[in-house]
């Protein structure tokens, strides 16, 4: 599965639209990468750009961002109301898809040792990244800001992560860090009042709201043996929240921050203001998110309502964003359009063509032209999809079935690995296409001198490999269909056996098919060591495929009559 992760550097330039467009130019330029915001302000002399991409790319659209602001950004004429300390103030790594703390960390030690080096900036590692937990609140690092930070760096305490230890007077400092994603949430009540909007907003918050004599608002606080105020904790973690109205709507809402959306996601924060403005006589009308979020966040939201409902969670991605959308009323106020707001979606329509998102026709057409891509690897990844969704289909068919309410939650989650299969078996048919371009790219190079043809050799082999490693990857997870099948065949619904039956054929002829193209790809490989791996690979998968069909094709039969 794609890895992908956000990054977000402020710069200390806001006004000067040549500038800002020249920094974001540079970050543009790294292949791989999407702008999905640009937002300066004129008051605070600041620009928040926000772009993805996977890790490496990330860390080079990042590094040229910096590199760019330091040569254009002269921090001795910056004034704004925002606090700073740098050209490039602030540098997070957020994780977005398929990419571990682990790997968002060192993304940060990696840029951050690169503008130490290359760029002659101090750096302070933060949050997640911090090296020095002291020091890994940003607004801890950043105070006295640039004016200050002449004096404070020479204080051993200050020393910077990487970089010089004397401040840089045209550039400043820069923090680099790797954190939570945080999402901009607004829940509707129908009301005008702040008032009562606050209330919810103190219901909900983690910081909930201080604790009176008489339990009023207005009362005098309970104080603790040290004489500070004591808290009435709210009911979710890792929530900022406040009151407020919204004239242009005409409504109060309660507005949060969610600063770990892994442990307080979306649904929790909508399902907590309306517990809470229920038991004030309230009623929440819907909500807005403001800015993009995560793919995940609307998918989770999905399975969560669809559970409620007592239904299975092996619905498509598509449906479960939509479920998600219409449960929150996310389009309450304007429309909610998941293209723009979900953060994986922007990047894939900025992309290049893509063969599953053609229809049946297209599809048919592509592949029956006098084009060799897509081929065989491509069509034996969709067949496997089709199989496992053939299986996916009895398994929700099955935990629909009147009667079987106990067996809900066993054929639900099989059905949601059916779903998980079946995605990535997609993304195998375009990835697969991918690859031959790869190997006809390499073919096309250039081969007139000794060091072009040594290059040239060197790139085919390279492509031919991965090209045979892609329908091995289509054989391993069209294999993982098997035991699901094998379920399906004994306990789902007796009449979808046939479908049953259908998929299976599906899948065997998937691994077969693929295995085809692994040898081909295989046939003029140099490499004796890495053939020979791939090629047991394949026939093992291929020897134990024959066993699995064999095996489940007798259960099919037998029920069929």
């Amino acid at each position: 599965m794609q890895k992908l992760i956000e990054c977000v550097p402020n710069f200390s330039e806001g006004r000067d639209l040549d500038v800002i467009r020249q920094i974001t130019t540079a970050i543009e330029s790294v292949e791989g990468i999407s702008l999905l915001n640009v937002d300066p302000g004129a008051s605070t002399n600041r620009t928040v750009v926000t772009f993805a991409g996977g890790p490496e790319a990330a860390v080079e659209a990042a590094f040229r961002g910096i590199q760019k602001a330091a040569e254009l950004i002269d921090m001795r004429k910056h004034k704004g109301a925002h606090p700073r300390m740098g050209a490039t103030d602030v540098c997070p790594f957020i994780p977005v898809s398929n990419v571990s703390w682990e790997e968002a960390i060192a993304c940060a030690k990696q840029l951050g040792k690169r503008v130490g080096d290359e760029l002659n900036i101090p750096v302070y590692l933060y949050e997640k990244a911090a090296t020095d937990q002291s020091r890994s609140n940003l607004s801890i690092i950043r105070s006295g800001e640039y004016e200050g930070f002449f004096e404070k760096i020479k204080e051993p305490a200050w020393k910077p992560d990487f970089g010089p230890t004397t401040f840089s007077e045209k550039s400043g400092a820069t923090a680099i860090g790797a954190r939570e994603f945080l999402v901009a949430y607004n829940v509707n009540l129908n009301t005008k009042a702040v008032r009562r909007a606050t209330s919810v907003a103190f219901d909900v918050r983690e910081n909930g709201r201080i604790k009176t004599e008489d339990g009023t608002p207005s009362g005098e606080p309970v104080l603790d043996e040290n004489g500070e105020p004591v808290r009435i904790p709210g009911m979710l973690k890792h929530v900022k929240a406040i009151g407020w109205y919204v004239e242009e709507y005409g409504i109060a809402q309660v507005s949060m921050n969610l600063t770990n959306i892994e442990e307080t996601p979306l649904h929790a924060a909508f399902d907590a203001c309306n517990e809470a403005a229920t038991k004030r006589g309230l009623r929440v009308t819907g909500s807005e998110v403001v800015g993009m979020l995560p793919k995940k966040c609307l998918v989770d939201a999905g399975k969560y309502f669809l559970r409620k409902q007592q239904w299975s969670e092996g619905a498509s991605e598509e449906e479960l964003i939509d479920i998600g959308i219409r449960s929150m009323g996310l389009s309450e106020l304007k429309p909610f359009d998941p293209k723009e707001k979900i953060i994986e979606f922007k990047m894939e329509s900025a992309s290049k063509k893509s063969l599953v998102k053609m229809d049946l026709r297209q599809f048919c057409n592509e592949t029956l032209s006098d084009s060799p891509a897509p081929g065989g690897g491509s069509v034996a990844a969709l067949i496997g999809a089709l199989g496992i969704s053939l299986g996916g289909m009895v398994a929700n068919l099955s935990a629909g079935k009147r009667g079987w309410d106990d067996k809900l939650k066993y054929f639900s989650d099989w059905a949601v690995k059916a779903q998980q299969l079946k995605d990535e078996l997609l993304l195998l048919v375009d990835e697969d296409t991918a690859a031959f371009n790869k190997v006809m790219d390499a073919f096309a190079l250039p081969k007139e001198s000794a060091e072009e043809k040594a290059a040239r050799s060197a790139a085919i082999q390279a492509a031919s490999k991965y090209a045979a490693e892609i329908p091995l990857r289509v054989m391993e997870t069209a294999f993982k269909s098997y035991p699901l099948l094998a379920e399906m065949a004994e306990q789902g619904n007796p009449a979808s056996i046939s479908d049953v039956g259908v998929g299976l054929l599906a899948i065997h002829t998937c691994i077969s098919g693929a295995a085809l193209n692994v040898r081909i790809n295989l046939a003029g490989l140099k490499d004796k060591e890495g053939k020979s791996i791939l090629q047991e690979k394949a026939r093992k998968i291929s020897a134990e495929s024959e066993s699995e069909f064999k095996k489940i094709d007798r259960i099919v039969e037998s029920k069929i009559g």
